[in-house]
């Protein structure tokens, strides 16, 4: 595992899913898991994310759409909660649940909409 890189991830990581999320899925990692957390922090969130050629907005809404394709709808939920810390508004992410009707599907773009409204719910919007 590169250290650096890691650490990098794990900045931006606890910046934008929030630092009580993140503490507690690497304090719940095992054996079997642990691997998969030091992964997805230091290749997703330390190279990928701290890249120079797109800001944390664009990003965010980069994956709101993605998540929204692939029906992950737990990986959704965290992402919104990022979407907002990231910036994007309500209405913003709204939008680009609209979006995904067209190109992924009414049925993707309503559960999408049911998990955005479960976050906002649990962060007071």
């Amino acid at each position: 595992m590169n250290q650096e890189l890691f650490e990098k991830g794990l900045k931006v990581r606890r910046e934008v899913l929030g630092a009580e999320y993140v503490d507690q899925a690497i304090k719940n990692a095992d054996a079997f898991n642990q691997p998969m957390q030091e992964l997805v922090t230091q290749y997703c969130w330390g190279e990928i994310w701290n890249r120079p050629g797109l800001d944390r907005r664009t990003r965010s809404i980069i994956n709101l759409s993605l998540l929204t394709a692939l029906n992950r709808p737990h990986e959704l939920k965290l992402h919104v909660r990022g979407a907002i810390n990231n910036g994007l508004s309500k209405e913003e992410i709204a939008e680009v649940l609209l979006q995904t009707a067209i190109y992924c599907g009414v049925p993707a773009a309503i559960d999408s909409f049911r998990g955005a409204k479960e976050v906002f719910a649990e962060m007071g919007i």
